[in-house]
């Protein structure tokens, strides 16, 4: 904020001194620090006036006036010569998070949710104002003078002021009226996000257009350009839209967004300061407007400003040169000694750094290179130990070492992993979580086995895993591998009682065709002589019956002939009169 002149000393009463080198700091605890920025020290403290957390300072234009407000719903006029409270009143029911005063210092703006107008000569509410539904972020007049100048001026009717909130992505434009009635907003602007900062230019004329600057949270700036005068029912869309991101030349194809911090207007309307990048180390560049274009991206490469210098860093750490002839004992295995090389004049220092072709050396390799003998680590039946298990599975976490992590993890017994996971570093844990996720995604044969792993993790490790704020996140692959694993079980078990069913069935098939047919045919006949004369005996009898049946159907074909006779007769006319004729030829 800018502040107030600073004290004159004795020799320059004469002179007028218009620098204003005064910084206001509202505190968490509720006190104000007063920050020469000349002096580069603290000059004074206000303290009194707020129980709670400050949220706004605005210095008013006498410059000995400071106002502010806090959480503990009350606003505050201070004396900044005399460090006291001059006046402290209620400001609203909840907290006061936003404070403007007018243009000519004789009301002030306190917003919370609600938007009140104050006079701060009785300290009463001139105008109420509906506000925003979340706590508002920003309040600022828009116009010095009222559009209509038939009417006499009072210093605050006519004029419009903006404000915004957190959460929301509508400024609001309110306009200040004679009468009590209109409490709503008369016109909004809309933004991608919710504003950050603001800046606008302010109308003094009639027709000069309001210029408003706001950058959102998602690093985006809008500009606005619009004449205030009256009501507009639709909210206003920015005319363009400025972004930064890098160009994505050297490594990396893909270009990155860079965050915009701040905008702020240059004194020519004309053209603007924009701050971006890193809030430890933003950079500031001035761009002129171009508003013909409706979206804005500028390329800026901030990776060489953003890098740290480590061309060299100031150690007290000593080497001694060592001559070839020295024997030095280093701690590790009792019995072993390494050898230290001796600096080599005129020969760069070997980098750590790998290139891009050249793979990592194997724990084993460089145990080789400090001449430790590598089998007599090893345990004879060529597996380590629980203890060793633990060190190894840490050492292939660390340096993600694919051979180390398999011989571990490709372990079969319980007792092992159980011990395993119970003699891991806490830290460690996470790390092992990842790689399990990873590894079940594969083979259907590993997951099975890192199953066993998760479960002792999950088991023994359960306490430290809930006490992690971002568990969730952290472990969101597994959660949903989990879940999509979980969904086709339902599906995979009845797939597989019908699959069941069907291959049993077949191999039951299967198995009948194989057994060889029974021959049917008797091997021995066994004939008695009774049974040969009882044969011949049905054999006369059938011949009978069918003889008795021949002569039946012969008589019955011949009534069937007579029957038919007749009936031709009757149809000719030629049967007789007579019934005794027709009895004789029947």
């Amino acid at each position: 904020q800018d502040g107030p002149q600073r004290k004159k000393r004795k020799s320059e009463v004469g002179e007028v001194d218009k620098q204003l080198d005064i910084l206001a700091i509202g505190t968490a605890v509720g006190s104000i620090l007063l920050y020469s920025t000349v002096k580069g020290e603290l000059q004074s403290k206000l303290d009194g006036g707020h129980d709670s957390r400050v949220n706004c300072v605005r210095w008013h234009q006498d410059n000995c006036c400071l106002y502010s407000c806090s959480d503990d719903k009350h606003i505050v006029e201070w004396n900044t010569q005399t460090c006291k409270v001059k006046c402290k009143w209620k400001g609203d029911n909840s907290s006061v998070t936003c404070l403007c005063i007018s243009p000519d210092g004789k009301m002030l703006l306190s917003a919370g949710r609600t938007i009140k107008l104050w006079d701060l000569e009785t300290k009463e509410v001139y105008r109420h104002f509906t506000g925003h539904a979340t706590s508002v972020s920003s309040l600022m007049f828009t116009t010095v003078k009222p559009m209509n100048e038939s009417k006499p001026f009072d210093g605050i009717t006519g004029l419009y002021f903006l404000s915004g909130a957190i959460h929301d992505r509508l400024l609001s434009v309110w306009y200040i009226r004679s009468e009590r009635k209109e409490k709503n907003a008369v016109m909004s602007f809309t933004v991608t996000d919710e504003p950050t900062f603001v800046d606008l230019t302010v109308s003094e004329v009639k027709e000069e257009p309001v210029k408003l600057a706001v950058v959102c949270r998602d690093g985006q700036l809008h500009l606005f350009e619009h004449i205030l005068n009256g009501y507009c029912k639709k909210p206003l869309t920015s005319n363009c839209t400025i972004q930064i991101a890098t160009p994505g030349n050297d490594g990396d194809s893909t270009p990155k967004p860079v965050p915009i911090l701040a905008a702020a207007f240059c004194t020519d309307k004309q053209s603007l300061l924009l701050v971006y990048g890193n809030t430890l180390q933003p950079i500031i560049e001035k761009v002129s407007l171009n508003t013909s274009e409706s979206h804005i991206c500028l390329v800026r490469d901030i990776q060489k400003v953003l890098s740290l210098k480590t061309d060299a860093a100031l150690t007290k750490v000593k080497t001694p040169v060592v001559n070839s002839d020295t024997k030095v004992l280093v701690p590790g295995i009792p019995g072993h000694s390494t050898a230290v090389k001796t600096p080599a004049s005129g020969k760069e220092k070997k980098k750590n750094k790998r290139k891009p072709g050249e793979t990592e050396e194997s724990i084993e390799e460089r145990l080789g290179a400090l001449d430790i003998d590598v089998s007599k680590v090893k345990t004879p039946g060529g597996l380590p130990q629980t203890d060793s298990f633990a060190v190894l599975l840490v050492q292939g976490l660390e340096s993600n070492d694919a051979e180390i992590l398999n011989k571990v993890l490709n372990t079969r017994k319980e007792n092992i992993v159980k011990n395993t996971v119970a003699r891991m570093p806490i830290h460690a844990v996470i790390p092992l979580l990842h790689e399990l996720t990873k590894r079940l995604q594969g083979n259907p044969y590993s997951a099975s086995l890192m199953v066993r792993w998760l479960k002792s993790v999950f088991t023994l490790h359960a306490s430290y895993l809930s006490t992690l704020p971002d568990l969730i996140p952290q472990l969101g692959m597994l959660y949903q591998l989990m879940e999509s694993r979980v969904k086709t079980l339902q599906k995979l078990s009845r797939l597989h009682g019908r699959l069941f069913i069907l291959v049993t069935q077949v191999t039951a098939s299967q198995a009948v065709q194989d057994i060889p047919e029974v021959n049917q045919t008797a091997k021995l006949v066994y004939e008695d002589d009774s049974s040969e004369e009882d044969g011949s005996d049905d054999e006369m009898i059938a011949d009978k019956d069918s003889d008795e049946n021949w002569d039946e159907d012969e008589e019955k074909e011949e009534q069937s002939d007579e029957q038919d006779m007749t009936v031709e007769k009757e149809i000719n006319g030629d049967s007789d009169l007579e019934p005794e004729n027709e009895s004789e030829e029947e």
